[in-house]
């Protein structure tokens, strides 16, 4: 019979105020059941969400829904990195406060969320601009502080004059800050670190404890820790610079084996020999000023020029007091790595070598390929990095560069100079102490008061929080808090005299750094409910991008272990299992021009496709368009799809389904109006099935068929819900939706016969079940429909609350294989028999194969040899 056809508009807000009105999501921490907890990285509220929040938070609420109907307890929870830079850019571009601004755009993007049906427990929901959430963060840096994990000291930042403020290394994008894109530049200022250095080896160990992250994130982690084992070898000067007491320069290598091959050493710009000799030269101190300038990540210095300046000083060699080399200050160099010099050999690492070359300094190859001729084995344009043999190195010539190393190192550990060894063995770590003082107003305050009779001084806890003021203006750069008339000054609390408050800020990754363990109780009057935190933690399935492999999740590690230290929790990792989506990616539009750079929006264009080659056109004029290339959705190239007009026209189902279902999901997803379009005509495709057949299937029991019309149904069924459970378990959404597909179409014939008639009772039970093992596989991608269909076959509960249905293990077994087929060990065909067919049938239906008859051309096999369900081999 006709059916109306499915109206999403009608239905998603429906069962959404139902889910609301039943409280189905809002998670109990005293549920006895056993945990899940999923977790999406929260957004920062720019004001709207777009495509790729959609299928990241898409994503986790497919395994929240699947958990949730496997029967655990699942927490679920949202909320918004609310602090940073770009509320206070608003500030000053719109005039409006950056709280207005930020809960503005909160209360857009949860009205969005809230759209797309997502099964999140919205009773935790907090932003960390929110006063008791950073409450709770100052009383966690106290807690740090009082367990040595926060310290001041005057360091070298990197500047970025554009938001005036300090920004991490990691910040720094090609000398660029990574908000502004500003030059940055470098300056001395006394800031807040946090201690994560001391958790360097355990960071590193951990991580081949997470088994469910990504090899390639894990990896990241390993090289950004950077444990590294090498000799610490003290260079001795030749001659000491004019009131500078240093005798000797040390150098940490990893590479003592490539000693020959020294060139010259290097040193920071702020080494203290280098500050030394800038007091009397003046274009050595203009050098180093120089140096201090440009930007500081390591990114910035692989790509810019090496540049260095003779400082007339040189060095003995440690392995020949004979040999001296000179010693340069080179801008490659950087006093927070290593010991804030190093030695060069140019033949072994292309950044010495270019060095050399453009200085004029000696390069002599050490190392050669383990087949290279040493007489005629030379250094060109490029260094020589790989393994090999020792030449042009004296007693190690011959030796591989491991053994090589292990002589320098015995032979330099046991030659003492003043007294101690000329080298030691040491550990290094390229992490280095996280600085997270920001100078903002829009952050967490830092709860400490400066008294010029104690000193630094906490904030005692009491006294918390530290608000941020709320009368602040923004017509000059800088902070605010700096110049504001009133909220710094205040009285010290240990001796009562004046004093002023840090007006420093905290670093937001700071705020992203525990928030996933103050969702476990967010109304508690202390950072965390231990109890509740040691349940919960860790998240078993976090979801994000790929962006955050570094910085957020080893934060993330470092506070956790720290939360344990001061007694918040006991657990030693945040995230059990972490998962890095794909981006969503489209075509980018633009008009032909000389410039370019004329982007048009997809919704302005229409796309005719004639004789198989597609054309862009502009809608309103009709002027051609050109077709560019597939890129991130961005606005700058207009090539971004609004999230409200998807929904608005297909629904949340159809948009959740889509972005699910067109790619693995760890790879970008390319959004298209067709795919769109095949996703809708899915959903009432599936509306159309089950509504037409619905009072059939009501009026039936779920009863799988065992044999008979309805037992190729019900194993189907079975054998796609069996597969689909291993898809959601491994997150292979694009997967599990292929074999919706197909599940679909088996059952499409027989359901419109049963919409027809329904004599064939066996027939409309195997299909009853089958049609509700269909709804529960597709409830977590598309559950509002899910509600609809199971209201429509007389479900009287929820599906969001029913438990997820059960195989049965006789109908999902194969009741056939299929055997390769070999004569004299070369494959001839495949053999397709049942499974449980004896040794004698195999050998017969193998020999009447018409491959097997042609190849053998009427000779008699020897012997015909089966190995059971695995392979037959006919001798002949």
């Amino acid at each position: 019979m006709a059916t109306e056809r499915y109206n999403p508009r009608d239905a998603e807000p429906r069962w959404q105020r139902v889910w609301e009105e039943r409280g189905v999501y809002t998670t109990d921490n005293d549920d006895p059941r056993e945990k899940y907890y999923v977790l999406e990285m929260f957004p920062y509220p720019s004001g709207r969400i777009h495509m790729g929040h959609v299928r990241n938070y898409a994503m986790g609420d497919v395994v929240a829904r699947y958990k949730r109907a496997r029967g655990y307890s699942v927490l679920h929870p949202m909320g918004w990195d609310a602090f940073g830079m770009p509320a206070e850019n608003a500030a000053m571009e719109r005039h409006v406060h950056p709280a207005a601004w930020t809960y503005q755009n909160i209360a857009s993007m949860r009205a969005q969320l809230k759209v797309m049906g997502l099964s999140l427990d919205w009773s935790r929901e907090f932003a960390t601009c929110d006063v008791a959430y950073y409450q709770q963060q100052q009383h966690l840096f106290l807690d740090f502080l009082e367990k040595g994990l926060v310290y001041r000291k005057q360091s070298k930042v990197n500047w970025d004059p554009v938001d005036h403020t300090v920004l991490a290394n990691e910040q720094v994008i090609d000398g660029r800050g990574w908000r502004s894109g500003a030059l940055v530049e470098q300056r001395e200022l006394t800031q807040w670190f946090f201690k994560i250095t001391d958790f360097s080896q355990d960071l590193l160990d951990a991580l081949d404890t997470l088994t469910e992250w990504p090899e390639k994130v894990r990896l990241m982690q390993k090289n950004w820790i950077g444990r590294s084992e090498g000799l610490s070898i003290r260079w001795p000067l030749v001659e000491s610079p004019k009131d500078c007491n240093d005798t000797e320069i040390e150098v940490y290598t990893t590479r003592a084996d490539t000693l020959f091959g020294a060139s010259f050493v290097a040193i920071a710009a702020d080494h203290p020999l280098a500050k030394a000799l800038s007091a009397g030269n003046g274009e050595i101190d203009a050098f180093c000023e120089e140096c201090r300038r440009a930007g500081t990540s390591l990114a910035a210095l692989e790509t810019a020029e090496k540049k260095g300046i003779d400082t007339g000083l040189k060095v003995r060699h440690p392995l020949d007091p004979s040999w001296e080399l000179p010693v340069y200050i080179a801008n490659f160099v950087l006093m927070d790595y290593g010991s804030g010099a190093i030695f060069a050999c140019p033949s072994g690492d292309q950044r010495d070598l270019d060095f050399a070359r453009k200085y004029g300094l000696p390069v002599v190859p050490v190392i050669m390929p383990k087949d290279g001729d040493a007489a005629t084995f030379a250094i060109g344009d490029t260094a020589y990095t790989g393994d090999g043999v020792m030449i042009n190195s004296r007693f190690l010539d011959g030796l591989s560069t491991e053994e090589a190393f292990e002589r320098v190192a015995s032979q330099l550990e046991g030659t003492m100079l003043d007294g101690r060894p000329q080298a030691e063995r040491k550990v290094n770590f390229r992490l280095r102490d996280w600085g997270i003082s920001r100078q903002r107003y829009w952050g967490c305050p830092i709860p400490v008061i400066h008294c010029d009779a104690c000193g630094v001084v906490p904030v005692p806890k009491e006294d918390l929080p530290v608000k941020l003021p709320d009368d602040v203006t923004f017509d000059k750069p800088g902070n605010p808090l700096d110049r504001h008339p009133t909220w710094r000054h205040v009285a010290c609390p240990q001796c009562g005299a004046d004093a002023r408050r840090e007006t420093d800020t905290m670093d937001t990754f700071v705020d992203s750094s525990w928030y996933f363990m103050r969702f476990t109780a967010p109304w508690e009057a202390q950072p965390t409910n231990p109890v509740a935190a040691n349940r919960w933690m860790p998240v078993d399935q976090y979801i994000g991008g790929i962006e955050h492999a570094i910085l957020h999740l080893l934060y993330s590690r470092f506070f956790t272990r720290a939360m344990s230290v001061a007694g918040h929790a006991d657990i030693a990792e945040p995230f059990r299992g972490l998962f890095t989506q794909g981006m969503v990616v489209h075509e980018t539009y633009r008009r032909a021009g000389e410039n370019g750079r004329d982007w048009v929006s997809p919704a302005e264009v229409r796309i005719d496709e004639v004789d198989g080659v597609r054309r862009a056109v502009l809608i309103e004029t009709g002027e051609p368009i050109e077709i560019g290339s597939i890129e991130k959705m961005s606005k700058s190239k207009k090539n971004v799809v609004d999230p409200d007009d998807i929904i608005a026209s297909y629904g949340a189902d159809t948009a959740r389904f889509f972005v699910l279902s067109d790619s693995p999901p760890d790879r970008d997803v390319i959004w298209s109006e067709a795919g769109v379009e095949g996703a809708h005509r899915l959903v009432q495709r599936i509306w159309r099935l089950i509504s037409e057949a619905a009072q059939a299937l009501a009026a039936a029991k779920p009863v799988p068929a065992r044999d008979g019309t309805g037992l190729a149904v019900s194993q189907a069924a079975h054998r796609i819900l069996k597969a689909v459970e291993a898809d959601y378990d491994r997150l292979n959404f694009n997967k599990a939706i292929a074999r919706l597909y197909e599940l679909v179409n088996t059952l499409a014939g027989p359901l419109t016969e049963l919409a027809k008639t329904s004599d064939d009772a066996a027939m409309a039970g195997a299909l009853r079940d089958a049609v509700e093992i269909l709804i529960h596989l597709f409830a977590p991608i598309m559950p509002h429909l899910a509600e609809q269909c199971w209201v429509e076959i007389g479900g009287t509960t929820l599906i969001a609350e029913s438990a997820w249905p059960r195989y049965d293990d006789a109908l999902v077994v194969e009741n056939t294989v299929t055997l390769p087929v070999q004569i004299n060990g070369k494959k001839r065909g495949d053999l397709t028999i049942a499974r449980d067919a004896d040794q004698s049938a195999v050998e017969r239906a193998a020999l009447e194969l018409e491959a097997v008859r042609t190849a053998l051309d009427g000779r008699v096999p020897k012997k015909v040899i089966v190995v059971a369900q695995r392979i037959v081999n006919v001798v002949v």
